[in-house]
């Protein structure tokens, strides 16, 4: 059976680790990955931070393919793949100091995106960082004309998924506690948004 290939996974790995590298820091012990795909962005950046331990997450249709990958690759800080579907599933009861989700948003529908930010900000502490990485709209606009013409292909295939709205997210994740540090331009018209969790007060 051939191994499972994303080519788009294997472009932007060198550009996510360098932000990876800047975000990451030798006390953050688990980072929870939302939609690993094939395991190639797990089996090549968990080697660079071997004092944090990696969750890769799919849903159950690419599970296997996920296990059989991390299984193989036998990098020691990663762990077993779990079933993680925005929606449907919670997190496990623990806390995590990253969240990484690479290319989700625009497959997500809308609600399922506002119950992933709505998950993270009880799963993460004060001072925990999420990363966004994919294409955002800027005030109501494409970046540029491929970007839209992806949008259209993503409607074709389900009319609720498509590039989300960087001002809408910036607002979900405002309402859930969490604060903007920096919007990092990316490769191919994309972006990597690096958020970091505020001190939960209790609204009691």
């Amino acid at each position: 059976m051939e191994k499972p290939f994303s080519p788009s996974a294997d472009r932007n790995k060198e550009p996510i680790l360098e932000v990876l590298k800047k975000v990451l820091r030798p006390e953050d012990q688990v980072l929870l990955e939302v939609g690993s795909g094939t395991g190639q962005h797990a089996i090549y950046f968990a080697p660079f931070f071997p004092k944090t331990t990696w969750q890769p997450t799919e849903v159950s249709e690419n599970l296997p393919m996920l296990k059989e990958a991390i299984k193989e690759a036998g990098i020691r800080n990663i762990r077993t793949p779990y079933r993680l579907k925005i929606g449907e599933d919670d997190f496990p009861i623990r806390t995590y100091d990253v969240i990484l989700t690479v290319n989700t948003f625009h497959i997500m529908h809308w609600k399922e995106c506002k119950s992933f930010i709505k998950l993270i900000s009880g799963r993460l502490e004060e001072g925990g960082k999420v990363l966004i990485y994919g294409p955002f709209n800027y005030n109501g606009k494409f970046t540029t004309p491929s970007n839209e013409e992806f949008d259209k292909t993503l409607k074709e295939q389900d009319p609720q998924s498509g590039i989300r709205s960087f001002e809408d997210v910036l607002a979900a994740m405002f309402k859930n506690g969490f604060e903007l540090i920096k919007d990092y331009e990316m490769p191919s018209n994309n972006r990597l948004l690096y958020f970091r969790r505020l001190k939960f007060v209790s609204k009691r």
